[in-house]
């Protein structure tokens, strides 16, 4: 058998090929940044399968060059994209990108270093711990968090990883007291404004779906998790012998930006001796401002806290925080010895971090050069001005929402989501779901904004979370000309 030609062979790195095609990727990107307000914010194709059916059904044999797949791009991927970046994006939760964190992204991938033990890259781990440890810092968070004062954190993918990881920690933590088969006796609290993956996350780590206890909120609290209800629930479980295991406090939930008091509810779980999680993946950005930072009230009484700076902090994705009071208790549930993974020639190997035990995979990426850049080139003061200008620009549309006497704000605005919805004409009038549907389909259907909506107390009500990096104040201002347009056709064509 020939061997195959050594100038057959791709040089995938070769520095000359590497600088050009990346500079041609750049102004790629470039270009098409300059150009996003131009596209439908939502993709205007819809039809499930269309993509199959313009690329080819196997791979090349051969190599093509990078002008041709960019060209591709540009006229098979990006018009059946849905623009996350485009300034009139208001859907779900904004997903920050920015030049500070693509040139990080770029270090990250660039360099591409695995350091899932400390002696895999030093340097990598190290610099997780600081920024880390930085940014528990920028949002307050108390010493006990911070590597500092015998905490300690971790970049993780995203919130969904970090809730896995502390369930498991608060699992194992509860087991190693009660033995392995009091797991059927173990139960989860949250809110019913709580996020999903809570659940998903229980369920993953062996906990009985009927023991994940769903908790009634209500307009009185906010739509906030009051301990009162909590306490109620965790002694009913008491009295039938079950074990409160895990409490989920919320800053900032999905649907509505509600905000769960983190002081009441670590009291409670401290009561019980349950694992208090704090998940501030939205709004724990804007902990960066001091006026925000009474949002955290509490969490001092944590043992863990998440927030995602790919949300609103100016980190492209993927990069989520988790710190955690006990490094212990969260690794013994993932801990490792293989003789492979051993730091072989570490000094002092009580000090190095050997971050494969602080996730749920073995191999993870450098994101840590990615969020220090974002941090070195923005600053503190930039990312908070960042947090304040879509602030301010939410304000202005809620003041808007409400002058308009068609529309009604649901919830008040706690940061930069906006709740609110045509109101009814009458007390029950049934049709006010579905005008409000019709709107916003209305809205997303002129492609020049996108908003989701959420359903609560019965009510269908429409999102508008600024939070965008192009995002400015006259396209919010846009968006609500728009909805007040829209809002007329609709009500026009029901003759209201």
């Amino acid at each position: 058998m020939g061997s195959l030609p050594l100038d057959a062979s791709p040089r995938p790195l070769d520095p000359e090929a590497f600088s050009g095609e990346s500079r041609a990727v750049v102004n790629f990107l470039a270009e098409y940044y300059r150009d996003v307000d131009k596209y439908p914010v939502r993709a205007a194709e819809l039809e499930p399968g269309l993509l199959r059916k313009l690329l080819s059904e196997a791979a090349p044999e051969d190599g093509e060059p990078l002008e041709d797949v960019l060209e591709d791009v540009r006229r098979d991927i990006l018009p059946g994209l849905t623009h996350w970046q485009s300034p009139s994006f208001f859907a779900y939760f904004p997903m920050n990108a920015s030049t500070a964190g693509f040139a990080g992204e770029m270090l990250s991938v660039g360099l591409n270093v695995v350091p899932f033990v400390w002696a895999a890259s030093p340097a990598a781990a190290e610099l997780e711990c600081v920024v880390v440890d930085w940014m528990a810092k920028l949002l307050g968070l108390p010493q006990r968090l911070l590597f500092s004062g015998g905490g300690g954190g971790v970049l993780q993918g995203s919130t969904c990883e970090a809730v896995v990881c502390t369930l498991a920690a608060a699992r194992d933590r509860a087991l190693a007291r009660l033995g392995h088969e009091s797991i059927l006796k173990l139960v989860v609290y949250a809110s019913d404004q709580t996020h999903v993956t809570f659940q998903k996350g229980a369920r993953l780590v062996g906990i009985p779906p009927p023991n994940f206890r769903v908790i009634r909120t209500s307009a009185a609290s906010g739509y906030g998790l009051t301990a009162d209800a909590v306490r109620a629930a965790v002694d009913r479980d008491v009295a039938r012998g079950l074990v409160p295991l895990y409490l989920c406090a919320t800053v900032g939930t999905t649907g509505l930006g509600a905000v769960d008091p983190v002081r009441e509810l670590g009291e409670e779980a401290r009561r019980r001796g349950m694992w208090l999680h704090v998940d501030a993946a939205y709004a724990g950005s804007a902990a960066i401002c001091q006026e925000f930072q009474e949002l955290l009230d509490g969490v001092e009484l944590a043992d863990s806290v998440s927030m995602n700076p790919h949300k609103w902090f100016l980190t492209n994705m993927d990069c989520c925080c988790l710190w955690v009071a006990s490094p212990r208790a969260l690794t013994s549930a993932r801990a490792t010895d293989t003789e492979y993974l051993k730091n072989v020639g570490t000094v002092g190997g009580a000090a190095a971090v050997d971050y494969k035990d602080w996730q749920i995979s073995l191999s993870r990426r450098f994101r840590a050069i990615k969020l220090w850049v974002v941090l070195r080139r923005y600053g503190a003061d930039g990312l908070r001005a960042h947090i304040r200008r879509h602030v301010a620009a939410a304000k202005w549309f809620e003041r808007a929402v409400t002058v308009d006497e068609r529309f009604e704000v649901v919830v008040p605005r706690k940061l930069s989501l906006v709740c609110f919805r045509l109101r009814e004409r009458f007390p029950e009038d049934d049709a006010v779901d579905d005008l409000n549907r019709e709107l916003l389909a209305a809205v997303n259907e002129s492609g020049q904004a996108f908003m989701t909506h959420f359903v609560v107390d019965g009510k269908f009500v429409i999102r508008l979370a600024v939070g965008g990096a192009m995002t400015e104040m006259k396209h919010v201002m846009d968006v609500w000309e728009l909805l007040q347009g829209k809002a007329e056709e609709v009500l026009r064509r029901h003759q209201l």
